[in-house]
């Protein structure tokens, strides 16, 4: 048995209700029209979306419906959730499904995330074997991809990394198959961080990586921070995420749309020097270096 859940929205939210379903731990993810709205056919580059969209979320079985609702009004600050309408759906194979839709995608110049049952044949790839499962990341998505391919330039060779907000733990398990020598993976969803050990332990990693549910995390620095998470808990978050770097230490944010790159990079002002954005579709990844204090 899973839960579907259907929150119809208009098309400027539509790519937060997207991320936030995926990070709520989503399956799959799809977005449909509302209203019966005429579909020209797009420019290059162009994601279409209809002005009144149906994002359509995927959940396993056991998710609290209750507790569904209540997570969509926190994260945004809004009742929405009074327009959410949930059903159940009988056992079909959609896990299975989604995966054989799930080729290996290439981010950056080697950097791979490999599903089951797949090869990558370049000779220097450094691989992530990873199938779609029950918490967000699995490369997909333009936020996490914008991290891979920051994280395959930056080559985290002999350094310790944050993954805040870790989810299927990706991001944590890419910057350990490019050379970090220890990661702490942080989350408040304990699904994420099972995930993240599960995923750890089929990519032989386990001994490197560490995980922390957020409501325990105690404080401590990195080389490298990660935090792939939505704009609005960044910015609540900056004094904290903030001061997780060494001097001279990187920090890369993402989950953040284009209209709200200016709000976030205000927040983290005063603790990083920050590099122009990087945009894919209408998301973008700020990045840059802890000041030295």
């Amino acid at each position: 048995m899973w839960l579907q859940a259907h929150l119809i929205i208009d098309k400027p939210r539509t790519p937060l209700i997207e991320l936030l379903f995926e990070n709520l731990g989503a399956v799959a993810v799809t977005l449909g029209d509302a209203a019966d709205q005429p579909m020209l056919e797009p420019g290059p580059g162009e994601t279409p979306l209809w002005q009144s969209t149906r994002v359509s979320g995927l959940f396993t079985g056991d998710t609290n419906p209750d507790e569904l609702r209540s997570a969509i009004n926190r994260a945004l600050a809004a009742d929405l959730s009074r327009q959410l309408t949930l059903e159940r759906l009988e056992d079909q194979d959609w896990e299975r499904a989604w995966l054989d839709r799930f080729q290996p995608m290439r981010f950056g110049r080697r950097l791979w995330i490999r599903p089951s049952g797949h090869e990558v044949t370049q000779t220097d790839a450094v691989i992530v074997d990873l199938d779609p499962g029950l918490a967000f990341g699995t490369g997909t998505h333009p936020t996490t991809a914008l991290c891979l391919g920051w994280l395959d330039a930056q080559m985290p060779q002999d350094k310790t990394v944050i993954d805040f907000g870790c989810g299927s733990g990706i991001l944590a398990i890419a910057a350990l198959k490019l050379g970090a020598t220890h990661v702490l993976a942080i989350d408040h969803d304990p699904q994420a961080l099972l995930a993240t050990r599960n995923n750890a332990e089929r990519n032989g990693v386990s001994d490197r990586i560490e995980t922390v549910d957020s409501r325990h995390f105690q404080g401590g620095r990195a080389d490298v921070v990660i935090a792939n998470i939505l704009a609005n808990v960044l910015v609540d978050l900056a004094p904290v995420i903030g001061r997780l770097l060494h001097p001279g230490g990187q920090l890369a944010l993402s989950g953040i749309l284009s209209d709200q790159v200016s709000e976030v990079a205000n927040a983290y002002h005063e603790y990083i020097e920050l590099a122009p954005a990087q945009f894919e579709r209408e998301w973008a990844l700020l990045h840059g270096r802890a000041r030295h204090r």
